[in-house]
């Protein structure tokens, strides 16, 4: 193979690919769309809440009308004294979105039942709103049924929400307060990452090959160079693209984060925490405990124990950040994107030279993709047991291994384990490169004939 003639079908690759308006375009927006994703969902959240719901009560049980207490999304109407149905038969007329009505007192069970009626199907926000409602009217009844003097308030003491801060420790005993929601994060975002790009630029190797096949191009090229020089020029012009853009995303995101975190500030952090500490005593409240049983139960968060708790997370977060190997991280996700994705688009580019158009693809692909898949769903639940078997296994396996054991270095790998995974990847790489290079020299210049895995197999016994 002449490295010569590779590195010129190289150049034209990349070239050819980031002067595309698309690469400018994904290269440029993909930082604000990944920024769009964090924020996207609790706006969405917030403008979706039901707001200025209107719902009737007939409270049937004397217990629970107390309890419908309202607030800013819904406000409830007592129609108690009324019939249900002469409700139903007017309900259109009523100005209301919902009638719940509530049974009368089971004295035995010591509850109730409710039926909701909507001219549209009741939301979840509404459901929930009156469940939680009827809940603490039913509570309280059972409470005092016990006629023991102060019992919501030993309830309260009794019930406990215990935090636990975690350590690690090293071998010379000394120990490091960590955060595993840190590890559970950087995991889920390093094998997310990498199944993306992996899957992204090798189908990209499969498409280009495709096109040039279909507008017989490849003819041209193939009077020049040879099909191997072809297909790894190819292959490594689209992984220098891949890494160009990544490269690009890290500096970029960089960027509009320090930016965000700039014009934010610590002040609008804060303010943002003591809302949230308001929000909990009116909960609180709401549910009927008052500010000295609140006390007494230790659920009041004044601003020394709300700075203490936050003092507390972030010093485990600064310090779990701080205590990651960013150099090996860095380097195993080169290694492995690299050693990926060279496997899985020379593979690609095998498929690619089999067929004529990408919709005869979709028998050939199914083998490739599906290994991709699992490591996928693998690597997601990785950071419950990351040195469970299957996970194990699933980060040594090549066809796996690149996704999979990104998703398990956060949380510590032995060097044995990292080499071994490398190794047998680099090595599956070679064997796989070699049958794709098989087929890719006779499929690229095969037409007319849809071609079956019967094919495939003839074409790597050919000399």
């Amino acid at each position: 193979m002449d490295f010569r003639t590779v590195s010129v079908i190289i150049s034209r690759e990349y070239l050819t690919k980031v002067r595309k308006k698309s690469f400018l375009l994904t290269t440029f927006l993909g930082p604000v769309f990944f920024a769009a994703l964090c924020i996207l969902p609790s706006l969405i959240m917030f403008m979706a809440e039901d707001k200025g719901k209107t719902i009737g009560v007939v409270d049937k049980s004397g217990i629970v009308m107390p309890y419908m207490a309202d607030s800013e999304k819904i406000s409830y109407v007592d129609y108690s004294s009324c019939s249900v149905d002469s409700l139903k038969n007017v309900f259109p007329d009523l100005d209301i979105d919902a009638l719940v009505v509530i049974s009368r007192l089971d004295t035995v069970a010591r509850s109730v039942s409710v039926s909701a009626y909507s001219g549209k199907p009741l939301s979840v926000d509404m459901k929930e709103a009156v469940s939680a409602n009827v809940n603490n009217a039913v509570e309280e009844y059972r409470l005092a049924a016990f006629n023991i003097k102060g019992l919501r308030q030993i309830m309260e003491e009794v019930q406990a929400d215990i935090p636990i801060s975690t350590y690690t420790v090293d071998d010379s005993g000394s120990e490091t307060i960590t955060s595993s929601e840190v590890y559970m994060i950087i995991s889920l975002v390093l094998s997310v990452i990498i199944y993306m790009f992996i899957a992204m630029f090798s189908a990209m190797v499969m498409q280009s090959v495709i096109e040039e096949k279909s507008t017989r191009v490849v003819e041209v090229l193939i009077s020049s160079v040879n099909s191997l020089e072809l297909m790894f020029g190819k292959i490594i012009g689209v992984a220098a693209v891949a890494l160009t853009q990544f490269f690009l995303w890290i500096v970029l995101t960089a960027v509009i984060v320090l930016g965000v975190g700039s014009f934010i500030g610590m002040d609008s952090i804060m303010s943002s925490a003591r809302m949230q500490s308001d929000q909990m005593t009116q909960m609180a409240e709401g549910l009927g405990v008052d500010q000295s049983m609140m006390d007494t139960a230790g659920m009041t968060m004044d601003a020394d124990m709300l700075a203490a708790s936050s003092d507390s997370e972030m010093a485990a977060v600064i310090t779990t950040l701080g205590s990651l190997d960013y150099v090996e991280i860095f380097l195993s996700f080169l290694i492995y994107f690299i050693l990926g994705y060279l496997l899985y688009a020379s593979l690609f580019a095998a498929i690619g030279s089999a067929v004529e158009n990408e919709a005869d693809t979709q028998q050939l692909q199914m083998p490739v993709t599906i290994p991709l898949l699992i490591a996928f769903f693998i690597a997601f639940y990785a950071f419950k047991a990351p040195d469970s078997q299957i996970v194990f296994w699933g980060s040594m396996i090549p066809f796996t291994s690149p996704i999979v054991m990104l998703a398990r270095i956060p949380f510590g790998v032995p060097f044995w384990e990292l080499a071994l995974s490398i190794g047998l990847l680099l090595l599956t790489f070679v064997v796989m490169a070699y049958i794709s290079a098989r087929i890719y020299k006779i499929g690229i210049l095969m037409y007319g004939k849809k071609t079956t895995f019967k094919d495939l197999y003839k074409w790597l016994k050919q000399k």
